[in-house]
């Protein structure tokens, strides 16, 4: 009974995507040119796997769980305000530094409410007030950390399988809501891998917070805060987790 419900979430969250990508890319909302952007390699490239990505997910998660659907509908949303009307810049530290200059960037914006999404997910996944608060850093951090390697086709939803495939042997709301983050990432690999699509801050973060979503369920206190050390680490660190992303 366990596979089959997580079962379903893959193949709910891999068909919800395929479908929404194939809805956006037949017809663009505003036009070809607003989705078009330019990849690490200068060519162009679309955006529709990014609203498709973090829809279906969505959906797949709050299927399982409505806190984990919302943390992943509120980090996509974030990560569009970014595509949007994102700057240059990436990795805490350089947001955080224009903040104590007085400047609010979009990722600012982007980290506050995803760590908002994270926190109320955590406390509605969670019973004890500790475990809620690790659970939301564990959620806020896995998504922004998807999005630090979100560097060169695949890295990201590579990221995303590869952490997310142990969780598939998990029993529960953790097995099903891996699958919900695996299914969306397998879904728009190809294009991806391809150049023909990316999956921008939308869909990693998003994708991320699935995931994040997924490993807080799946643990107890002890891993809530092995995970949440190492998602800090890496929010600290971005610029070389990044780096390293590039280079592989």
């Amino acid at each position: 009974m366990t596979g089959n419900r997580k079962s379903r979430s893959f193949l709910l969250s891999a068909a919800l995507t395929r479908v929404g990508y194939a809805i956006v890319r037949a017809n663009p909302p505003g036009g070809a040119a607003r989705w078009e952007r330019k990849n690490h390699a200068g060519r162009s490239v679309g955006l529709y796997a990014a609203p498709a990505s973090a829809l279906g997910t969505a959906v797949a998660a709050a299927r399982v769980h409505p806190g984990a659907g919302l943390a992943v509908l509120a980090a996509g949303a974030c990560g569009a305000y970014d595509d949007v009307a994102g700057d240059h810049r990436r990795g805490l530290r350089a947001h955080l530094g224009a903040l104590r200059d007085g400047e609010v960037t979009s990722g600012t914006v982007k980290l506050a409410g995803i760590s908002a999404a994270g926190l109320v997910a955590g406390a509605l996944l969670k019973e004890r007030p500790l475990d809620k608060v690790l659970a939301g850093i564990v959620i806020a951090g896995t998504a922004h950390f998807v999005n630090l390697v979100d560097v060169r086709p695949g890295r990201a939803l590579g990221a995303v399988l590869a952490l997310g495939a142990p969780g598939l042997l998990r029993k529960g709301r953790s097995g099903e809501l891996a699958a919900a983050a695996t299914g969306g990432a397998a879904a728009v690999l190809r294009e991806d891998l391809g150049e023909r699509v990316m999956i921008g801050d939308t869909g990693a973060h998003a994708l991320g917070a699935a995931l994040g979503a997924a490993i807080a369920a799946g643990n107890r206190r002890a891993g809530l805060l092995a995970h949440a050390v190492a998602v800090v680490t890496a929010a600290v660190y971005g610029d070389r987790v990044t780096a390293w992303a590039r280079s592989l």
